[in-house]
């Protein structure tokens, strides 16, 4: 029987190297798929529709609201981003597990919605270091470096409702980790509802 994926949500701290992480375990493992997101906004030179985005007017993602058609959403500089809902259980019953990569706001949202969605936290091994890979990437001023400290000292408030933190210290070991961790989650018995119910109705035939 093949398995449905899972639902992943990774956040973490500005800096703390959660992309590189995305993109380094879509390389070496094939069960992953990122989810797209939805935007009102204009495609740059170079993006393609589906694939950096679904890129839509501002009345067709209102109606995805409308219909549920999201799994979550939210509207910044005066665009609209969200989550397909479609192409994510697309992916889901195809057993892919699908990579959300989002803020913390929203992670906890798609845990009420997908109780069975696995959340995991980003986070260097200590705030200093987090401030010296800010600096380190030399494109952001020291006010812009401060603002996201400050808002990870926010964001630090709420990493005790995630089922994993991730110390994102050396990044292949960080990698085959968070590869661990989804493995295991994958078969803790309240995600194989339909594994245990087909296993009980056949034992029942024994009976």
């Amino acid at each position: 029987m093949k398995r449905k994926g899972i639902l992943i949500v990774v956040s973490g701290f500005s800096g703390a190297g959660k992309g590189t992480l995305m993109k380094r375990l879509l390389q070496q493992y094939d069960n992953y798929a990122l989810s797209v997101s939805m935007t009102t906004r204009n495609p740059r030179e170079g993006e393609t529709n589906g694939k950096e985005y679904f890129f839509v007017t501002r009345q067709e993602f209102e109606a995805q609201i409308e219909k549920d058609g999201l799994v979550e959403y939210a509207s910044y500089c005066d665009n609209y981003y969200g989550t397909p809902k479609k192409y994510v259980e697309e992916q889901l019953e195809a057993g892919k597990d699908v990579i959300l990569e989002i803020e913390i706001q929203g992670a906890l949202k798609i845990k009420e919605k997908f109780p069975q969605a696995l959340l995991m936290f980003v986070t260097p091994p200590s705030a200093e270091e987090l401030r010296r890979r800010l600096e380190g990437r030399g494109t952001e001023s020291s006010e812009v470096i401060m603002k996201r400290l400050k808002r990870a000292a926010e964001e630090a408030e709420g990493v005790e409702n995630y089922d994993y933190l991730v110390v994102n210290d050396d990044l292949e070991e960080c990698v085959a980790h968070m590869h661990r961790l989804v493995e295991a989650a994958k078969n803790t018995p309240a995600r194989n509802e339909e594994l245990i119910n087909n296993i009980r109705k056949e034992l029942e035939t024994f009976a």
